[in-house]
C-alpha cells in the first residue's frame, strides 16, 4: 500500500504476541514495515467506512430517485440489462 506522502518516522512501543514476533523475525520480516503496512491498511479501511456512513443518506436518496425516475440517460443506452 502506498502512502499518500512521505513522512518522518517516529519511535513507538507496541505490545505484540511474543510468538508472532519470533516467527516474523525467523522469517526475516521487517516488523516495523509490517506494522506500518497493517496500520496504513486499517486507517484506509476506517476512512472508507466512515465516508460510506457519512454519505449513506445521499446514496439512499439517489437510489430512491433512480427507482422513481429511472436512469437520467437510459434512453441513450446502446445495450440492455436483464433477460432478452
Amino acid at each position: 500500500m502506498k502512502h499518500e506522502r512521505p513522512s518522518r518516522k517516529t519511535a513507538t512501543n507496541l505490545s505484540i504476541n511474543a510468538h508472532l514476533v519470533e516467527e516474523a523475525r525467523a522469517l526475516g520480516l521487517n516488523l516495523s514495515e509490517m506494522a506500518e503496512r497493517g496500520i496504513a491498511e486499517a486507517v484506509q479501511a476506517e476512512k472508507e467506512r466512515r465516508w460510506k456512513e457519512e454519505n449513506a443518506e445521499a446514496f439512499r436518496q439517489h437510489n430512491e430517485w433512480v427507482e422513481k425516475n429511472g436512469l437520467p440517460l437510459e434512453a441513450y443506452r446502446t445495450f440492455r440489462i436483464g433477460p432478452v
